[in-house]
């Protein structure tokens, strides 16, 4: 069981979408990056996932946060969401203008 685990989870590469912004216009879009910044992260790469996709990490402060809010409600969760979206969105456009630079 492990074994066919391990094959699915090495042979994860192979199934990433492609962009189609990329593809259809020639442009990196806002979230190109992604799924390998989580492909590194899965493998334990850490700094090489923030240097794909710098804002995976808000990001997934965000979801963590969400998900455990939804379990527990957490006093002042509107400000602490709001504060997590607008890093990530932040972390977003940052890094998407300095591709162009």
């Amino acid at each position: 069981m492990r074994l066919k685990a391990l094959i699915l989870f090495l042979a994860l590469e192979n199934f990433m979408l492609p962009c189609f912004t990329k593809q259809l216009l020639g442009v990196d879009c806002p979230g190109c990056g992604l799924q390998r910044s989580l492909l590194f992260l899965i493998k334990g790469e850490f700094i090489s996932a923030f240097l794909m996709y710098p804002a995976i990490y808000p990001m997934l402060a965000l979801f963590a946060f969400l998900g455990i809010n939804k379990f527990y409600p957490i006093k002042h969760s509107n400000t602490i969401t709001i504060i997590l979206m607008v890093s990530t969105v932040g972390f977003i456009l940052t890094n998407y203008i300095l591709k162009f630079i």
